[in-house]
């Protein structure tokens, strides 16, 4: 493994902030396969500050503000140089880190749209020793897309079946979807909240940082009152291209909606997990009817409560983890992100129009050399 100079990382801090999952990944027939993989979690202090800035919670000030983005690239650093020690990896190895960073504001509609991932990108070239790509939305949003998703592509590339039409799902912070058609054609978009809004209102009430296999939700009962409210936000009927984070699905969005102060905290746990079952659903019922079947990716697949109420509303079409099709559904979006540093490296696009709404394709993301 180590003289294979095909070998990429990914590195990413998704919208739930729990941890950094690093991925390296090979290239040597051109398909992306994961090497070796570890999750590096996040300090519980540093989480928090991470949420309390996404979610707007936190005032902070610009020296605060820089000293948050050179940690963060500190710790992607460490993510990186913990998974090349265990695969037994010299950083020479490796061509490049492809790394999001971790994402706290997004905003793809308004006057001046914008995205912003923290984690210095210099910080993690100059300790790994490793030429980093970052920055990988940004030239999309200026073309006019949403800078999101970017993952439709590899899973195009990774679970497509030519003539067979497929949903892939991707349940991380926030839920979106990969419509595959059985035309080749690929579209795809944010349905709304997962993971984010569900391990918030656990951590709050239930002291775990997360539900685990939806136990917490299945203690509870579904309220249809707060569930219609909920569904209700605009951000379900907005047609795609469309993506949103957890500036919009946060606590106080909840907090919001008067009936949830009146439940049981189970009840609300209950709720959400509903919701954010109903929209997936509603969302592959009116963009992918033709779907044959839906294969899931991120940590919910790891909810059994979720994955069950998944199945039977997406019923008869069959639902299963991507680990079915051989794809790891915990290190998706790290493979991603290093198949994005290598066609940065290349000077082929990245993103995929049809799905951002970009004006055409692009190349994402700005290379950070490491000293040589």
């Amino acid at each position: 493994m180590s003289d294979a100079p095909s070998l990429y990382l990914g590195l990413i801090s998704g919208t739930s902030a729990d941890g950094i999952d690093a991925a390296l990944v090979s290239f040597e027939h051109e398909r992306p396969r994961l090497v070796a993989a570890r999750v590096h979690p996040w300090p519980a202090a540093r989480r928090e500050q991470i949420l309390a800035v996404a979610q707007g919670e936190a005032a902070i000030d610009l020296d605060a503000f820089g000293r948050l983005d050179i940690a963060l690239g500190h710790g992607f650093a460490e993510a990186a140089l913990a998974l090349l020690e265990e695969s037994g990896t010299p950083a020479a190895a490796v061509r490049a880190i492809g790394s999001h960073g971790q994402t706290v504001r997004h905003r793809p509609t308004g006057e001046h749209p914008f995205t912003l991932q923290l984690g210095d990108p210099a910080t993690i070239a100059e300790r790994c020793g490793i030429d980093v790509v970052a920055d990988f939305r940004r030239a999309d949003m200026a073309a006019g897309g949403q800078g999101a998703p970017l993952l439709p592509a590899v899973h195009a590339m990774l679970l497509a079946h030519p003539g067979h039409a497929r949903v892939v799902l991707n349940l991380g912070g926030i839920a979106n979807i990969t419509v595959l058609g059985a035309d080749d054609g690929v579209i795809g978009f944010d349905t709304g909240p997962a993971n984010g809004l569900m391990d918030a209102w656990c951590l709050r009430h239930h002291g775990a940082p997360f539900d685990r296999d939806g136990l917490y939700a299945a203690s509870g009962r579904i309220d249809t009152t707060l569930l219609d409210a909920l569904l209700a936000d605009p951000y379900f009927a907005l047609a795609p291209p469309k993506s949103t984070g957890r500036e919009h699905f946060h606590l106080d969005w909840l907090a919001a909606h008067p009936q949830a102060a009146l439940l049981a905290p189970a009840d609300v746990q209950a709720t959400l997990l509903e919701l954010t079952a109903r929209s997936v659903a509603e969302a592959i019922a009116r963009h992918a009817p033709d779907a044959e079947d839906v294969l899931v990716c991120g940590g919910g697949v790891h909810n059994g409560a979720l994955m069950r109420r998944l199945a039977l509303l997406l019923a008869p079409r069959p639902l299963s983890s991507t680990a079915k099709f051989g794809v790891d559904p915990d290190f998706l979006e790290a493979v991603a992100f290093a198949w994005l540093a290598r066609q940065r490296l290349r000077g082929l696009p990245g993103n995929l129009p049809a799905v951002t709404g970009a004006r055409g394709l692009r190349q994402l993301g700005a290379i950070h050399p490491a000293p040589r």
